[in-house]
């Protein structure tokens, strides 16, 4: 037996390869498919089956190209309907590959056709449970996600408890459970930073399957405090049911290197975005005017679904040397198409042409006491809520990230602000897109509230330890 689990930390995703006697299995594959192609290879297998434990909402899986690349069958639980073909496994049915098995359990409460997959070794007993969104370690999948669901998401986790406790909490207690997400993702509230647990330590822990819990609570518990979804979730829900435009053709509209008068000359469209995927650093010392951060080294794709409610929206890259591919395929993950090409020679070229650079406004923590000292600035943290609460600056304004596109910012455009995070990547984020809209006073406070915590001479509220 062969069993891999291959987590993307930046989506905080995982999928999986296992292999038998010359067979494999890939289940909920990312969309660049290649190192699923290469592992079978490897083991000189053939990929019997492309399992999905649902239609994801947060990233588009690999399914369909994988498929294609390799003549394996795509296969979702009871209730999906997919716009191409696939086999529908029934509840209960049983997919054998070389001397192992999946067994099929529907688990509807994430979405209608949420199903996980229990792996049973050689002597048929019970090994692993590739729980899709229903189960994760620490939490459960949120009820609200499904696109187009009838049901409302008191009735939809509802579903979810009852199949909790009808399908997978009776199972045995040494069974491993490997989830599809694991902490920073937003399919869940409370997901754990380990990616995978026995059940029995899960029964233990987790909240969600406490037998005490009455389906009341666990109702409750689910549907309170569910922050909205990004935008693009919808989307991708589509995508991964309707069929998606094969990666080879995004990778070759999105790689075309573009000389700085070219790329000027498409900037020049409104509606075209400069997004700036180079290192904070790199950013903050010479940046094109307008442009956008989101750096690679980051969450890059969760947050431009979040910034970029348009997933149409065209890109024009500025990307660190090298790095072009991974820029563009990361974009694809969540569904982001229309990337139109990336600076040949990046900034340097751009100088070198004689058009304008700018440099961002950042000062290191230690600097912000006396900043403070006369009064004059405004501080802007761009956590979220349950990171202000936890400790935070006494003359701090919260102004979530996560609220740029729908909260006016709380200052003028020519107030002198200070904005930080946890890290200085948010913080950075928040300052681009502020100031292409105008606002002229801003700086980025390197490493956030981490770095200011440790600073003498600023007033904190509460104080807990914050991540980053």
């Amino acid at each position: 037996m062969k069993l891999q689990q291959l987590y993307t930390s930046c989506l905080a995703q995982g999928a999986y390869y296992l292999q038998s006697e010359g067979e494999a299995v890939v289940i909920d594959p990312l969309r660049d498919v290649e190192p699923y192609v290469q592992r079978a290879e490897q083991d000189g297998a053939r990929i019997k089956y492309v399992i999905e434990t649902h239609f994801h909402a947060d990233f588009v899986s690999g399914h369909l190209d994988l498929a294609a690349a390799t003549g394996a069958t795509v296969v979702f639980g009871p209730e999906a309907k997919p716009g191409f073909e696939a086999h529908i496994a029934e509840d209960g049915e049983v997919l054998r590959f070389g001397k192992l098995s999946l067994e099929v359990l529907h688990t509807p409460g994430h979405t209608p056709e949420s199903t996980c997959y229990l792996l049973r070794d050689e002597d048929g007993q019970p090994h692993a449970l590739f729980s899709g969104d229903t189960l994760f370690i620490g939490d459960v999948g949120r009820p609200d996600l499904a696109a187009g669901a009838t049901a409302t998401p008191q009735e939809m986790a509802a579903t979810l408890y009852r199949s909790l406790r009808s399908k997978i909490m009776p199972l045995p207690d040494s069974v491993l459970v490997y989830p599809a997400h694991g902490a920073g993702s937003a399919c869940g509230k409370n997901m754990s930073k380990e990616t995978f647990d026995t059940l029995g330590h899960q029964k233990e822990v987790n909240y969600a399957l406490q037998e005490q819990m009455t389906e009341e609570a666990f109702v409750q518990e689910l549907t309170t405090g569910i922050a909205a979804p990004p935008a693009y979730f919808p989307h991708n829900v589509h995508f991964n049911k309707a069929g998606y435009e094969a990666l080879d053709l995004v990778l070759d509209r999105g790689l075309q290197p573009l000389g700085p008068v070219q790329f000027k000359t498409l900037a020049a469209d409104p509606t075209v975005v400069i997004l700036d995927t180079r290192s904070p650093s790199a950013f903050v010392h010479r940046n094109l005017p307008g442009s956008i951060f989101i750096g690679l080294d980051g969450q890059f794709a969760p947050w431009v679904g979040s910034v970029f409610p348009d997933i149409n929206q065209k890109f024009l890259l500025v990307v660190e040397e090298g790095r072009e591919k991974e820029a563009v395929t990361r974009l694809a993950r969540v569904g982001y198409h229309q990337a139109l090409g990336y600076l040949q020679g990046g900034v340097a070229a751009w100088q070198q042409a004689d058009f304008e650079v700018q440099s961002t406004a950042s000062v290191p923590a230690q600097d912000v006491p006396g900043l403070l000292a006369d009064g004059s600035s405004l501080v802007l943290d761009a956590r979220r809520p349950g990171e202000f609460n936890a400790g935070h600056l006494k003359q701090a304004m919260l102004y979530p990230l996560d609220d740029v596109l729908i909260v006016q910012p709380p200052m003028q455009p020519t107030q002198k602000t200070l904005v930080h995070c946890a890290g200085g990547y948010r913080s950075l984020i928040l300052v681009s897109l502020l100031a292409s809209r105008g606002y002229t006073k801003l700086v980025n406070i390197e490493g956030g509230y981490s770095a200011l915590r440790s600073v003498e001479g600023l007033d904190h509220v509460a104080g807990a330890s914050c991540s980053a």
